[in-house]
């Protein structure tokens, strides 16, 4: 199958060099021009939960004007608007869109550009990831993806996406109930990402710490019950045992949250954490912890240079 990844970054590393290596042709579109240069010439090396191998694929700094089978949208949430834009030239009559994207919002994003009848939304749950430099992944856990249609889409359309990425190795699942799940994935990112941004600690130290722990676990049970308060029916009956088994699959995991603070940059705190105050103003409710740890987060984002 001919596959693009949009946005080439830990995550999206990941996915594209293990779908390559399962035999199918990918390439990969990403504006950081040093690791498409070292990908060009030396392959892409992930390394971790799957072990460590070195594939060699095609990356482009602009996406080719070709029909892919599958485009992948692995970019980030403040990137994703013109991640879609970018894979315009890639869509043929029946290419399908995968988007996978923390948070709420994106998926909306994604089917204004791209057309609500080819997307599959895509959630990925316990993936640390990290770039360890130009050309080079590493991830820290290979759990679920847990795909469904936005809109129409045939679910047999949506089983067959599900199979390619079982052959490339992931625990890969075609469901029905996606906005149910992205809430389920909610519970558990509105826990740490924020928490561990703000106090500079991993997934296990904000879970285990005196402090930060009943925050986290407050921001979780506020996210369910937003969820419910919007008509979505979490699949959890219990928000914190939820976020608390997450923690623990993930425990010396640092958010993307945090990393992206470390480096100076703008993070997706705001379809993360921020995500639930705005979901809770739809139906006339408040979230105040999800709030203030939104504003923090944002008021160390102050310091950055523009652009970051």
């Amino acid at each position: 199958m001919k596959i693009a990844v949009v946005g080439c970054g830990a995550m999206g590393s990941i996915y594209a060099g293990l779908l390559a290596s399962a035999g199918n042709t990918v390439c990969v579109v990403d504006g950081w021009q040093a690791h498409v240069d070292a990908i060009n010439a030396q392959g892409l090396r992930v390394e971790g939960a799957s072990g460590d191998r070195r594939v060699r694929l095609a990356a482009h700094l602009q996406a080719p004007a070709q029909a892919m089978d599958l485009v992948i949208i692995a970019a980030k949430a403040a990137q994703v608007g013109a991640a879609a834009q970018a894979a315009l030239p890639m869509l043929g009559s029946q290419t399908l869109v995968l988007t996978l994207q923390n948070g709420l919002g994106s998926d909306d994003q994604v089917a204004g550009v791209l057309g609500p009848e080819r997307l599959i939304v895509g959630i990925a749950a316990a993936f640390g990831a990290s770039l360890r430099g130009p050309g080079h992944s590493h991830h820290e856990g290979m759990a679920a993806i847990r795909i469904g249609a936005y809109g129409a889409l045939p679910q047999a359309r949506v089983e067959a996406v599900a199979a390619l990425w079982r052959a490339a190795g992931f625990t890969t699942e075609a469901v029905t109930q996606v906005r149910a799940m992205q809430w389920d994935k909610l519970i558990c990112n509105v826990a740490y990402s924020g928490p561990c941004a703000l106090a500079g600690m991993t997934v296990g130290q904000v879970m285990d710490d005196a402090e930060l722990g009943p925050v986290s676990r407050a921001a979780a049970r506020e996210a369910w019950e937003i969820a419910r308060a919007r008509g979505v029916a979490p699949l959890v009956e219990d928000p914190i045992a939820h976020a608390r088994a997450f923690g623990a699959r993930v425990y010396d995991a640092r958010p993307s949250v945090l990393q992206d603070i470390e480096r100076g940059r703008r993070s997706e705190i705001g379809v993360i954490n921020g995500a639930i105050p705005r979901e809770a103003a739809l139906c006339g409710r408040e979230a105040p912890v999800n709030a203030t740890i939104t504003a923090l987060v944002r008021l160390r984002e102050r310091s950055f240079a523009p652009g970051a």
